[in-house]
């Protein structure tokens, strides 16, 4: 079988190990990002995020000579679109990044070829591609249709964890036509371990919001029950472990929000697509945006019992044990409270060297100079902190760090 080429369009937390699992299998990789020090970081063999088993993974890749970075596309059998999908102020989709994508692949798209969109997209993103493909390309339309292949596939990994679920985890792979899906899932299962499912591209778009949105939703449950009992003055640990002794009952830990690219983005797709059905998805979106303000507070209330409080925060990342901060209510919670000026802040943060505007200091000297301590990530440095360590400061638990 003649070795096919793969373009990637973006090289983030899932572009990048995508492309380099890619190169492993003995595809021709080109990676593509508009960030040149991205560029220059992979060109290199490094990288420029946190993940496991990443590093070597890409050195070995570059060193091979299977995986190469460019800031712009090059001819390609297969093209996988997996850049940024947030949301606009009035939390309706953004979707500049993937209509850039399409736009930029255009000229180097061929009859025949495939077009894979990995981005978390809402109802209908996959046919703009080919929307935008037809537009910039007439010549590939023959009999009134376009002789590309356009499907969706949805990433579906865990930071942490990400080069081991995208080969094991199953894959839902929707095509806007059945051939397209065909070969998008053939594509698939050439390098993919787990089961390749079938459907249309509207239902693969739609499964991946409904997936986050299920898990939001049970978050905010948690979350709810923790602001009932710090009202009531009841554990909230305990209540939830006693409870989950039900064997049909399975409470999540609450924590200070929702955060990272999939939670807290995804559900308001779905708000946007019908706002008037998605009652109980938009209350869960609410309920965890605003735990972040709740947390606020009360840490401020208990600074207010000092005269020069110093607050020492743990963790910034929207997660334990990663470096992303994306949509991080950890970090909204440590900048409200610098911006407050009501107390100096110090932030311990393991996997991040440096944030503007904040004071990232070691675990040590945040334990020295505290007079609160806020646990924000379950990081694993963090949860083996013992009670002398901790004597004589009031403690703040969001998330269930010292219970």
């Amino acid at each position: 079988m003649q070795k096919k080429t793969v373009c990637v369009m973006g090289l983030g937390y899932i572009g990048l190990p995508t492309a380099s699992v890619l190169a492993t299998r003995g595809y021709d990789v080109i990676g593509v990002d508009v960030k040149q020090h991205i560029i220059d970081t992979i060109n290199n063999g490094n990288v420029h995020i946190v993940e496991p088993d990443l590093a070597s993974l890409v050195r070995n890749a570059v060193n091979s000579g299977q995986l190469k970075a460019r800031m712009t596309p090059t001819k390609a059998d297969v093209f996988i679109i997996a850049v940024p999908t947030p949301f606009l102020a009035d939390k309706s989709p953004d979707l500049r990044f993937v209509e850039q994508s399409a736009m930029a692949i255009s000229p180097y798209v061929s009859a025949d070829c495939l077009i894979i969109l990995e981005s978390t997209s809402p109802e209908g993103t996959t046919e703009k591609i080919a929307d935008i493909i037809s537009q910039h390309r007439p010549d590939l339309i023959l009999d009134n249709t376009l002789n590309v292949h356009i499907a969706h596939c949805p990433e579906r990994v865990l930071p942490g964890q990400i080069l081991k679920e995208i080969v094991e985890n199953d894959r839902i792979v929707g095509g806007i036509t059945p051939e397209a899906t065909r070969r998008a899932a053939d594509f698939y299962r050439s390098f993919v371990r787990g089961a390749v499912i079938s459907t249309t591209s509207r239902t693969a778009e739609l499964t991946k919001l409904v997936e986050n949105s299920f898990r939001d939703t049970n978050i905010a449950f948690a979350n709810e029950l923790s602001l009932l009992c710090n009202k009531l003055d009841i554990n909230v640990w305990e209540l939830i472990q006693l409870a989950n002794r039900h064997p049909r009952v399975n409470i999540l830990n609450p924590g200070p929000g929702v955060g990272g690219h999939c939670l807290a983005v995804d559900p308001w797709f779905i708000v946007s697509a019908a706002p008037d059905t998605a009652r109980l998805i938009r209350t869960a979106r609410e309920v965890n945006e605003a735990k972040p303000g709740w947390v606020i507070e009360k840490v401020l209330d208990c600074a207010a019992k000092f005269q020069q409080p110093t607050i020492g925060c743990l963790g910034l990342a929207y997660k334990p044990n990663i470096d992303d901060l994306r949509e991080s209510p950890a970090l909204e919670v440590v900048h409200q409270l610098h911006k407050s000026g009501k107390a100096t802040v110090l932030t311990c943060e393991p996997y991040v060297e440096s944030v503007e505007g904040l004071t990232l200091v070691s675990l040590e000297e945040l334990l020295q100079q505290a007079d609160i301590v806020v646990g924000l990530v379950r990081h694993t440095q963090f949860r083996s902190l013992s009670r002398a360590q901790l004597e004589g400061k009031v403690i703040f638990d969001t998330c269930g760090m010292f219970s």
